[in-house]
């Protein structure tokens, strides 16, 4: 399924958001302004998925979904800056990056701190690959509420399958240990090949082997198909 949706007209919201606006809910200092103004050409405010212009209901951790455009000024974009956007509007977030006739959707997933509700908890940003900006949307999702289209929009953005009764924040946990598992086993196979000590070489071998295990079991998902949540 395409991470890109044709969103309810009702919902369309088509508003420029300045970046000092950012800068001021951010609390941006000099090096994060510096990224916004190398990497962001624009940023707009696409659409509101809220219970009056999808005829969704709220939930406890989605009230609202915003969509957000960013038309970038290269291909690149640092996690720094959607962080800042991240925590400058207090709702969940998608965004949909754009460029030299391409896009890109992007999102982490959002809650609520169980600690202080004011607050938020971001994950990591997953991403989809680059498809031509011109491609054909994918139907809205059918969802019951807010949280469980959320729950829908990012499993579209996310490169891996749900696993059998898997819910949204197993899914990411599971996904953030699978990218620190791997850049584990990419700091083992660099140790690997400067070690030139055979008994080293051995140990390094073995540890290598019972991480690339722990990979494998993170990444192969127990069922075919995702968890609806309906």
């Amino acid at each position: 399924m395409s991470a890109f949706f044709d969103y309810p007209k009702s919902a369309a919201f088509g508003r420029v958001v300045p970046k000092t606006k950012i800068y001021e809910h951010a609390g941006a200092n000099t090096a994060l302004k510096d990224l916004f103004v190398r990497e962001v050409d624009q940023i707009v405010w696409r659409f509101k998925l809220a219970p009056e212009t999808t005829n969704l209901s709220a939930t406890p951790a989605v009230a609202e979904i915003q969509v957000f455009g960013i038309s970038l000024k290269t291909g690149k974009l640092d996690e720094a800056v959607l962080r800042a956007i991240d925590k400058a509007i207090p709702f969940p977030l998608i965004f949909e990056l754009t460029w030299r006739g391409k896009r890109k959707a992007v999102a982490a997933f959002k809650r609520p701190s169980e600690a202080d509700g004011a607050k938020w908890v971001i994950s990591e940003y997953f991403g989809t690959d680059w498809v031509p900006e011109d491609a054909p949307r994918e139907p809205f999702p059918v969802a019951l509420d807010l949280g469980a289209l959320y729950d829908r929009m990012l499993t579209a953005i996310m490169p891996e399958a749900a696993q059998t009764a898997e819910d949204i924040q197993t899914r990411v946990d599971r996904l953030e240990a699978i990218r620190a598992k791997t850049r584990e086993v990419e700091r083992i196979k660099a140790r690997l090949t400067r070690e030139k000590q055979y008994n080293k070489r051995v140990a390094i071998n073995a540890e290598l082997r019972a991480a690339k295990h722990e990979l494998e079991r993170l990444t192969v998902a127990k069922s075919v198909g995702a968890v609806t949540n309906e």
